[in-house]
């Protein structure tokens, strides 16, 4: 038990050393995060379809 709460103890100490982000920071981030999935998930749509279609083309 006692190394339990000496584990819990670390990590708050630990924790309070994070230098945590900004909120305008966090927001740049974050804008930053769903562009760029956005953006790949967008790509491999495209590449998706352009397949599919060569398949298309190719079985037909």
């Amino acid at each position: 038990m006692q190394r339990l709460k000496k584990f819990f103890s670390d990590v708050v100490r630990e924790m309070r050393k994070v230098s945590w982000p900004k909120r305008g920071e966090l927001t740049k981030y974050t804008a930053t995060v769903l562009s760029t999935v956005v953006f790949v998930a967008l790509f491999f749509e495209v590449v998706d379809l352009g397949i599919s279609k060569l398949i298309r083309l190719i079985l037909e």
